[in-house]
């Protein structure tokens, strides 16, 4: 996973100065830290709530609203606190533990974030799950996978009936009590009788037991293959990566009730929970739930959502990013509102095109008159995540940045890459219930295996920061021996054929030649296509100015990089989404590049096929 952040503000007054050393070993592998030590870190997530109960109570933690015409519902600080010892006095009744943790299915709310904080509290996991399972999947294998590895005590749904189908499939593998936060849902225990608890002497001794080895959640990774796993998420892992951000992103110590967020990223992903929802925990911020996500229908309540909280710090994906672009320059009053108010543009997931980067430098320049410089950070579910932090100005996208204080990175010659190892306070024990799966994670120094790929921005001066450079497990060789790196293809790929390219896999395994198999950006091809909105996929990419579009955008490529491993001679156009059941959607939302090469072999091998009419070829 690689985040990143742009800041229009003077750095030095944002972000600490990286201090980095790189020990050079006889065995070829280098050793990166910082030289700044970590301070110590809170002992747990609940030390926070309780802290900014008692110094901001009136201050507002969460917000959220049902549609773009209602107002924001809040819960401040101290009604927070509240509700969590009160819900905590249920889970200890009930007796949900570690063996019996809290499971969520539901996406991000305040009931969902109150109840999860209410069984970290006490001592007990929580363990939220993509809703992608449960609304997206048609056989719920991998939920049921998830649910007899955990065995619940509690399982909590925002309503109902959108997961009832789910919940049945569920229904023989556990014993748990179903909760739900809406009340009229006679099937469930309402959130609200939980909330409604009186408050047990019992939750204070608790409380007091937790420890920084203390596990607090859950993550679920599919990694590129099998079952999904359950990363361990220990306190000390929160805190001390909360610690880390703190010290490098400097402003948050006088940020207080001035750390506005707006964001839509999945609480089930490290990069939503612990990350940004933790960010605004352990720095008393508000956090308002953005209901929309960056997908066709659903951008225009993040754009009504941008219009009414003006964020510190605003999180997205490259998708969201572009979708914003399009908005930015036909609206000058959000255009206005968003430059001149949000410090930073914070970006999650696959590396941002460089066109994106350009487009909102120049858009910032048209706006306040200033660039708007960007800033990367990166890591993984087992990372907690942060492992890397770029607290400076990098120039081109793709800086991932510097160890965080406290974290060591080992790089290992693997082929022509260096494959990045990392260790530190941050890093998971391992999977829970997999012990085979957690020793082959971890190299004989205790370093996680975290399988990317990195090159020195500068190899004489590595404060300047490393580059991302794909996953090793994805590059692949041609026929004439030249490696193809997938990552940094795919993101020069996506760029090239933007906007009609959602995502890209690429092919050509032992053969001559690179290819492309495209998901295509449906609504951009309707336009150019000048479709209804609704119109076939297969008419949309079959359209002749789409297949001239994407010819032309592989003609760009080939320009840019003209070697055989550098740009792709055919692409084929897949009218068929990602299967979340065939395994083609991580758990970050992310298409899995061996699933698709594997799920969508005939595909393959019509794009391989020379004489084929599918497939578009490049224009130059």
């Amino acid at each position: 996973m690689t985040m990143a952040a742009a800041s229009g503000d003077n750095p030095s007054k944002l972000f600490a100065m990286p201090a980095i050393v790189a020990d050079r070993r006889d065995d070829g592998s280098i050793l990166i830290r910082s030289t700044t030590p970590l301070k110590a870190s809170a002992r747990c997530v609940g030390d926070w709530l309780e802290h900014w109960a008692r110094q901001a109570p009136d201050r507002i933690f969460l917000g959220e609203r049902a549609s773009i015409e209602t107002p924001w519902s809040t819960v401040s600080y101290r009604d927070a606190r509240g509700i969590v010892r009160r819900a905590a006095s249920w889970i200890l009744a009930k007796g949900l533990s570690t063996e019996r943790p809290l499971v969520i299915l539901s996406d991000n709310g305040i009931d969902h974030a109150l109840l999860a904080l209410a069984a970290q509290h006490v001592g007990v996991p929580s363990a939220a799950i993509s809703p992608a399972y449960s609304l997206m999947s048609k056989d719920f294998d991998k939920l049921k996978s998830m649910i007899a590895l955990l065995d619940p005590g509690a399982i909590y749904v925002a309503s109902t009936k959108p997961f009832a189908a789910a919940l049945a499939a569920i229904a023989p593998l556990h014993r748990a009590t179903i909760v739900s936060g809406n009340p009229d849902d006679a099937d469930a225990l309402s959130f609200r009788t939980i909330a409604a608890t009186p408050e047990s002497s019992e939750v204070a001794t608790a409380f007091a037991a937790v420890t920084p080895e203390t596990i607090a959640k859950f993550l679920f990774t599919s990694g590129s293959t099998g079952t999904p796993k359950a990363v361990i998420n220990t306190q000390l892992m929160l805190t001390s990566s909360q610690q880390a951000k703190a010290q490098t992103w400097t402003f948050l110590e006088q940020a207080g009730e001035e750390l506005i967020i707006l964001d839509w990223l999945p609480w089930s992903h490290t990069f939503g929970a612990n990350h940004n929802f933790n960010l605004v925990l352990r720095n008393g911020g508000t956090l308002y739930v953005d209901g929309g996500k960056p997908a066709p229908g659903l951008f225009a309540t993040s754009l009504a959502n941008l219009r009414s909280v003006v964020p510190t710090v605003y999180f997205n994906v490259p998708r969201g990013f572009d979708m914003l672009i399009a908005a930015l320059r036909t609206d000058d009053e959000l255009r206005r509102k968003f430059f001149e108010g949000t410090k930073f543009a914070f970006y999650a997931g696959a590396a941002l095109p460089q066109n994106l980067w350009d487009a909102l430098e120049e858009l910032s320049l048209q706006t306040v008159g200033r660039r708007l410089p960007m800033v990367s950070a990166w890591g993984s579910t087992e990372t907690s995540p942060l492992a890397t932090d770029c607290h400076f100005l990098a120039k081109r996208s793709g800086n991932i940045g510097v160890p965080i204080p406290g974290t060591e990175l080992k790089l290992v010659p693997s082929g022509d890459k260096l494959e990045v190892r990392v260790r530190g306070p941050n890093v998971t024990p391992g999977y829970w219930k997999a012990p085979d799966l957690t020793a082959a994670a971890f190299d004989d120094e205790g370093f996680y295996k975290i399988g990317d790929a990195v090159t020195f921005a500068d190899p004489d001066r590595p404060e300047l920061g490393l580059f991302f450079d794909g996953r090793v497990a994805e590059d692949f060789k041609l026929n004439s021996g030249t490696w193809v790196s997938v990552g940094t293809l795919r993101v020069a790929g996506i760029a090239a054929l933007a906007p009609l390219a959602q995502d890209i896999v690429i092919t050509g395994h032992g053969r001559d030649e690179v290819r492309f198999l495209v998901f295509p950006n449906l609504a951009a091809c309707r336009a150019l296509a000048g479709l209804a909105d609704n119109a076939d996929a297969r008419e949309a990419i079959g359209h002749a100015a789409v297949r001239s579009a994407i010819g032309q955008g592989l003609a760009r490529l080939k320009a840019q990089g003209g070697h055989s491993s550098g740009h792709a001679t055919r692409a084929l156009l897949l009218a068929e989404p990602a299967s979340v059941d065939g395994g083609e959607i991580t758990d970050k939302g992310y298409i899995n590049q061996r699933a698709v090469l594997t799920r969508r072999a005939a595909a393959v091998a019509v794009l391989e096929d020379d004489g084929a009419s599918e497939p578009i070829g490049c224009a130059g």
